[in-house]
C-alpha cells in the first residue's frame, strides 16, 4: 500500500508510466522550484549529480537551489531511454546561463530507482557542458503540451 507521500505511477512501470515520470520530472525541474523537486525523492534518496554525492531531501533542495542561482534561464529536456521493474534511464539536455552571460548545453544521462510508493530513492546522474552562442540556443522553456519528440543527439 502507498504511503500519504505516494508519486504515481508506481513500479513496476511500463512504457507509459515510464514516459509520464519522465515529463514529470522534466516539469517539475523546469519550474526550477528546489522544494517541488525534492518531494519526488523518498526522505532518504541517494544521490551522485556529476562528482557530487548527497543523501536526503534536505541536501537536495540546497543543491538545487544553489544550482539555479547560478544556472540562469534553465531549460530541460528528458527522454526516456529504458525501463524495467522500478528503475528508469533517461537521456536529456538542458540549457542555462552562467553568471557571466555564457550559455551552456549540458547533456547527461540518469539512472532512477523508485520505492514502491513511486519517490525516487536512487539518482545517479553523468552531465557534461559544452559552451553554445546564444543563437545555437534549441531549449526555450517547459515542453509544448503533447510534444513528446526524442531530443536531438548532437
Amino acid at each position: 500500500m502507498a504511503s500519504t507521500e505516494a508519486r504515481p505511477p508506481f513500479p513496476p512501470f511500463t512504457e507509459d508510466t515510464a514516459w509520464k515520470k519522465v515529463l514529470g520530472a522534466e516539469a517539475a525541474w523546469n519550474s526550477r522550484d528546489p522544494q517541488r523537486v525534492a518531494l519526488a525523492y523518498s526522505v532518504e534518496s541517494e544521490w551522485r549529480n556529476r562528482d557530487t554525492f548527497l543523501v536526503g531531501r534536505p541536501a537536495i533542495a540546497a543543491f538545487l537551489e544553489q544550482k539555479w542561482a547560478r544556472e540562469t534561464d534553465y531549460a530541460l529536456r528528458k527522454d526516456l531511454w529504458a525501463f524495467s521493474g522500478n528503475r528508469i534511464a533517461v537521456r536529456f539536455q538542458y540549457e542555462s546561463r552562467d553568471l557571466d552571460g555564457q550559455w551552456w548545453r549540458s547533456y547527461g544521462n540518469e539512472n532512477w530507482e523508485f520505492d514502491d510508493d513511486g519517490l525516487m530513492r536512487r539518482r545517479e546522474a553523468s552531465i557534461n557542458d559544452v559552451a553554445i552562442d546564444e543563437g545555437d540556443r534549441r531549449i526555450d522553456g517547459p515542453r509544448p503540451d503533447g510534444d513528446v519528440a526524442g531530443i536531438p543527439l548532437r
